[in-house]
């Protein structure tokens, strides 16, 4: 029997290898429950997480019905609408699609996209103590960057950025059926949103994605109304949702290893490599959506029936041993690198290109603008959301200059006393 780990605890997100060691233990695919999705089938090792996501065939994202698999009869049809994306359809649906807007996420555009990138990180780092010290990362640096650039890439307005925040926050806050409730009214604001940038497209036009949109709808292309408003949505949000706590991930891991932070600042041109192994460690998406068994089938000696949910497990393959030398150790330097944090298969994530240009541009104008700098508080009070399937800090609170980190620590320590001795 698998143990029934709780994937939102703060023990899992700190020190994922060793939960991820005690649920391969009990196989490569095993039997719990995740929040929001129920009973599920998750799998634990490198090959039989690439099986699934390759086999569009037997491990399907929709049900007979053609509802959306990780959804539950009581979830509303707004939320319906939205999920109905391609990251959630099966052939010929997701490649219809996909080939709208795969050419503006091709290698040869997002590099061409690299200088603005670049342009934005490093305004973006000269403001990060604008308002204050210690920053919080995560608000001033993480967020905004991708946020930035996926807006950039829409054709929406800069201007609306504090909305994009907002409501990306709002969806960072999704713990529980609860919250999911509570994050409706983010929902219906952003769709609204949407349809209204669609629809001043469609009359003044314009550049960006958004723009290009309304072309392929007006040149007779096939895509529906709700299908582009979902569109935006999940390039607006996957966009730079995952792409936020891999930056703040792989900051918070340089500024606990001062040697490999060295190694990285001695030479930029190993920031590549860098990303990569961040990519693999940090696995800011932890678990790929719900898929339906369409058919009886054995996976790795374990038999699933059809109408089985499936969930893979992109932590647990990315750290394989298997597959990967010594997987709980950061290497900077791991050659090669067999990561699976972008999928495989059809549903290989389309941002990939971006997310690795971001990650680079990110850190490295982070680290030669504030090159002294530190956590404002120890590691062990660094804390992670409770969202599901998604491994992200919750607020990384950084000082310019790490030599002051220790008089911080002490302060706090001292106040701390305080009050426990006036309490």
């Amino acid at each position: 029997m698998a143990p029934r780990l709780d994937f939102t605890s703060e023990a899992f997100f700190r020190g994922p290898p060793k939960a991820i060691a005690d649920l391969r233990a009990s196989g490569p695919v095993v039997a719990t429950r995740f929040p929001l999705v129920g009973e599920v089938w998750i799998t634990t090792a490198h090959d039989v997480t690439a099986q699934v996501l390759k086999d569009s065939a037997t491990f399907t994202l929709r049900k007979e019905d053609g509802d959306v698999a990780g959804l539950r009869w009581w979830m509303p049809k707004l939320v319906r609408t939205i999920a109905k994306n391609m990251l959630t359809m099966d052939e010929p649906d997701h490649t219809r699609l996909r080939s709208i807007v795969d050419e503006a996420f091709r290698r040869r555009a997002m590099v061409a996209m690299e200088p603005r990138i670049r342009a934005i990180a490093d305004n973006l780092a000269d403001e990060l103590f604008a308002q204050g010290s210690p920053a919080d990362l995560v608000q001033r640096y993480a967020r905004i960057l991708p946020l930035s650039v996926i807006s950039e890439l829409l054709g929406l307005p800069q201007a609306d950025r504090p909305r994009f925040i907002a409501w990306a926050n709002a969806m960072s806050s999704l713990t529980n059926v609860l919250s999911f409730f509570r994050l409706l009214f983010a929902f219906r604001k952003m769709r609204s949103y949407l349809e209204e940038q669609l629809q001043l497209a469609r009359k003044q036009g314009g550049e960006g994605l958004i723009a290009e949109l309304v072309q392929v709808e007006r040149e007779g292309g096939q895509i529906t109304p709700d299908e582009m408003v979902s569109m935006v949505f999940l390039l607006l949000a996957a966009g730079s949702e995952t792409t936020t706590h891999l930056i703040s991930g792989s900051v918070y891991e340089l500024l606990k290893s001062p040697g490999l932070r060295d190694w990285l600042e001695e030479d930029w041109s190993r920031v590549g490599l860098a990303v990569e192994e961040f990519l693999r460690f940090v696995s800011p998406v932890q678990f790929s959506k719900p898929r339906y068994v369409r058919r009886d089938v054995e996976l790795e000696g374990v038999r699933l029936k059809k109408g089985d949910r499936v969930m893979v497990m992109l932590a647990a393959a990315n750290m394989d041993p298997a597959v990967h030398d010594q997987p709980d150790r950061l290497d900077l330097e791991r050659k090669p690198n067999r990561h699976i944090s972008f999928g495989t298969g059809i549903h290989f994530c389309l941002g990939h290109q971006l997310a690795r240009i971001e990650a680079a541009c990110a850190l490295e104008a982070l680290f030669v603008r504030w090159p002294r700098l530190g956590l404002a508080v120890e590691p062990s009070l660094i804390h992670w959301r409770k969202r599901p399937g998604l491994r992200a800090i919750a607020k990384l609170p950084v000082i310019a200059d790490s030599r002051g980190t220790q008089a911080i620590v002490a302060e706090q320590a001292m106040v701390d006393r305080s009050l426990a001795q006036a309490s």
